[in-house]
């Protein structure tokens, strides 16, 4: 994707590697995507878990699914646990957020997601569905802000791993893009279409340096 402003892509990278600042928000205009696109997300239906569901164990046996069923079981079960609200207030907002986009209102949810992650900044699926939102409005650099606050309380986040490596892709970084789609993989082996991503995106870049 061609990126209007030549600074966008930096502000990005500076983004990705930990910088705390935003530019202005006019500086992050870019081309509107061919279709929208979505970041990775949960699937609509989830299996009721135990909070103290043991992660580890979960990510293990993804990794070590024999089939596609088997690991998307497995994926739907951590989403579940990702998604469980740390209280009432939270849920609410959450719902009122989830309502808000479904009726195409989204500066509405990111305003609601911003009162959840004031609530509860430790709660990493505020911060992921409002990277979503901003990731849906074209807002790249506030996007890449919320991945990172995602992947800081959890690296193991693979929806959060995958949406990084498709911005860094549509701002035209595909070095980054392919480490963030292999730190996908190496979490998740099962997820669709990133492999082909990582095959396409490894003759570019690695076949470049030959």
């Amino acid at each position: 994707m061609a990126v209007r402003f030549p600074f966008a892509r930096t502000l990005c990278l500076a983004l990705v590697l930990g910088a705390v600042g935003l530019a202005p928000a006019g500086a992050q205009q870019v081309e509107p995507p061919a279709r929208q696109k979505k970041l990775p997300e949960a699937p609509p239906k989830l299996p009721k878990v135990d909070r103290s569901k043991n992660l580890e164990f979960l990510f293990g046996a993804l990794k070590a699914a024999p089939d596609e069923a088997s690991a998307k079981h497995v994926e739907a079960r951590i989403w579940a646990i990702w998604l469980q609200t740390p209280s009432d207030t939270a849920s609410l907002l959450m719902a009122r957020a989830k309502t808000a986009v479904d009726a195409k209102k989204i500066d509405v949810a990111i305003k609601l997601l911003d009162s959840v992650i004031k609530l509860r900044p430790d709660y990493i699926e505020a911060w992921n569905r409002r990277a979503t939102l901003y990731y849906m409005q074209n807002d790249y650099g506030r996007s890449l802000a919320d991945i990172q606050q995602v992947l800081i309380r959890e690296p193991r986040h693979f929806g959060a791993l995958a949406g990084l490596g498709m911005i860094m892709q549509e701002v035209g970084d595909e070095k980054r893009a392919l480490e963030a789609y292999r730190k996908a993989l190496a979490v998740n082996p099962h997820l669709e279409k990133i492999p082909d991503q990582v095959k396409a995106l490894t003759e570019k870049v690695e076949g470049r340096d030959i």
